[in-house]
């Protein structure tokens, strides 16, 4: 095996050879890491997670999207039930289908979509081939994060679709760390 052949391929989403760069596009080398995923998790975990809460990280969702013009739908699960959808001007029913098919991958593995995908990445496999789950039902891409409760692990998940999926993940993301800092009191419960 070639030095090139071992090297592993971007994900979908991701700049590299072939991939289009510009606005909205992660320049190259901008995917997180498997340990700046899994920090991620550690550091989002949740004290709770009722059907307010879904609704207060839906909303604030949707209003960092709308300021953004981003043309995302946005879902938030909690166990079989979902709790929040939106689908904002721009969207697609196609949205609907990757919000279905990254959670899945959630649900199934207990970590991020995103963090599933790195990890098969860095052992140089393909999720879809190693996994050996239906592709049109799961999809190891970013754009799904686990809702984690302290002492109860993964209730749940919010997920975004329709931007690259990078860029998905990075907004959900950065919707569960606001939402954290608005929820959280000083003693931590």
């Amino acid at each position: 095996m070639t030095a090139a052949a071992a090297a592993p391929a971007p994900l979908p989403g991701e700049s590299g050879p072939g991939a289009p760069v510009g606005p909205g596009r992660p320049a190259a080398g901008t995917a997180p890491t498997v340990e700046e995923l899994s920090a991620q998790e550690r550091r989002l975990v949740l004290d709770r997670f009722t059907h307010a809460d879904a609704w207060a990280l839906g909303t604030l969702l949707v209003e960092m999207a709308r300021l953004r013009n981003a043309p995302v739908a946005v879902d938030i699960r909690r166990g079989g039930q979902q709790l929040f959808h939106a689908a904002l001007p721009g969207s697609s029913p196609d949205d609907d289908a990757w919000i279905d098919r990254k959670r899945r991958v959630v649900a199934r593995y207990g970590e991020s979509s995103l963090l599933v995908a790195a990890r098969h990445r860095d052992r140089g496999t393909c999720f879809e081939e190693a996994a050996r789950l239906d592709p049109a039902r799961y999809a190891a891409l970013g754009g799904s994060f686990p809702l984690t409760v302290t002492g109860a692990g993964v209730v749940g998940a919010v997920t975004v679709s329709g931007l690259p999926h990078l860029d998905d993940h990075a907004l959900a993301v950065e919707a569960l760390e606001r939402f954290l800092t608005t929820t959280r009191t000083p003693s931590g419960v």
